[in-house]
């Protein structure tokens, strides 16, 4: 494995006097100057046989001193160590209220997979080959992107419940064209990283996403490679970022402000205590104004509109029985509580029924290949009862409204 950035003993190679410094293959490169070091940054399609090719031709050529990638700690481990997810604790994950941001993120690696296997190429390919041949030339490997868990929070605490839908319905509708896709139309996709091209209609009309996943990590990425080691850096970018580096070159970026969760609206703090606050008003209405019959009808719609749409979620996502069961009873109850969701219930239930073993983590990577693989495989199942169930419990609310406004016009 390649040194990490102060992990060993600064590459002692110096480039001789008069070295060339553009590549031969001078395709998406661009050169850089910055405080007496060269940077010769690198625009890659993150899934292009192409790619990974040319990034290994330029850092075997160029002995660089360091080579900075698109990757941040986490990703870079899950790239390069073989237990990747089996450390993930999905409590912890279901009671930190993050299944949703986890299967989010498990889709978007999913497509990425699904167009690499197509073209015959690992996901990730060029990077992975740029840590192998910085380590063959003796070159320090320095991480130069955001937390992938940053930028997803910082992405989702701009997204409301519809827009997130939205996005996941056009992610899961992208992932079924991909067989119609070609390398060459992925090298042209050279433009765009690939995550972000599925993204970007949506950002279109919600630029406080898009500054989120590429304005900030532009601002972000031309910032920590600058601040790579050495005299010659080899810098690999999705080619997407490379407009956006050379823009932010030559400015001062603060990452720790970059590196912050933006605090939660206070508007939605406010909207998910008041809708139970009306629910019980209007019930209590009912039994008021119209009689105990027609507040037991509108407490009758109440728990039918959301056991049974909360335990169709559960059911969609091939929950347990007993999960299943936890959903229906869980779901009237949680609504009127903002603290906790039918979801979470139901997902640890799913976790103590359908525990996921080693081999379920060890398959994530051929699972996530396919959509039938995310219910197949228990880890992915076991968000997919959170997620789903909290949508069904979510649809309960709305359609029992409604039928309750009914019962009490009547």
């Amino acid at each position: 494995m390649a040194r990490l950035e102060g992990l060993g003993a600064q590459s002692t190679g110096k480039r001789p006097l008069g070295h060339k410094i553009m590549p031969e293959n001078s395709k998406n490169v661009e050169i850089l100057e910055y405080e007496n070091k060269t940077f010769i940054l690198v625009g890659t399609a993150h899934v292009s046989k192409e790619s990974a090719g040319q990034v290994a031709s330029i850092i075997r050529e160029q002995k660089p001193d360091t080579v900075c990638v698109e990757l941040c700690q986490s990703r870079y481990e899950t790239l390069t160590k073989k237990k990747q997810w089996e450390d993930t604790d999905l409590l912890k994950v279901i009671r930190e209220k993050k299944a949703f941001l986890l299967l989010f993120n498990f889709l978007l690696s999913s497509f990425q997979k699904k167009i690499a296997d197509r073209l015959g190429v690992k996901p990730g390919q060029e990077v992975l080959e740029a840590i192998k041949v910085a380590n063959e030339v003796g070159a320090q490997i320095h991480l130069a992107d955001r937390d992938i868990r940053v930028t997803l929070s910082r992405t989702w605490r701009l997204m409301g419940f519809w827009t997130k839908l939205k996005l996941l319905a056009q992610i899961l509708a992208s992932a079924k064209e991909v067989e119609s896709i070609e390398e060459a139309e992925i090298e042209k996709m050279k433009d765009m990283n690939v995550v972000e091209s599925l993204i970007s209609e949506v950002a279109k009309s919600l630029p406080e996403v898009s500054r989120v996943l590429i304005d900030e990590r532009d601002q972000y990425l031309s910032q920590k490679i600058r601040q790579a080691p050495g005299e010659k850096i080899v810098a690999i970018v999705g080619a997407g970022h490379v407009p956006g580096v050379k823009r932010y070159w030559d400015k001062q970026v603060d990452l720790a402000q970059l590196e912050l969760l933006p605090p939660k609206g206070k508007l939605l703090s406010v909207i998910k205590w008041l809708i139970p606050v009306l629910i019980i008003a209007l019930i209590a209405a009912g039994f008021f104004f119209a009689g105990k019959q027609a507040g037991t009808h509108m407490v009758k719609w109440w728990v039918l509109a959301n056991a049974a749409l909360s335990g169709l979620g559960a059911a969609a996502a091939l929950g347990h029985p007993m999960t299943i069961l936890s959903a229906i009873v869980a779901a009237p109850i949680t609504s009127l509580n903002p603290l906790i969701a039918a979801g979470w219930v139901a997902g640890i239930v799913e976790v103590f029924f359908g525990k996921p073993k080693v081999k379920d983590f060890q398959a994530l990577a051929k699972d996530l290949a396919s959509i039938k693989g995310f219910w197949k495989n228990k880890v992915t199942r076991i968000l997919l009862v959170v997620v789903l169930t909290n949508i069904g419990s979510s649809l309960g609310t709305f359609v029992a409204i409604p039928l309750m406004l009914k019962v009490l016009a009547h």
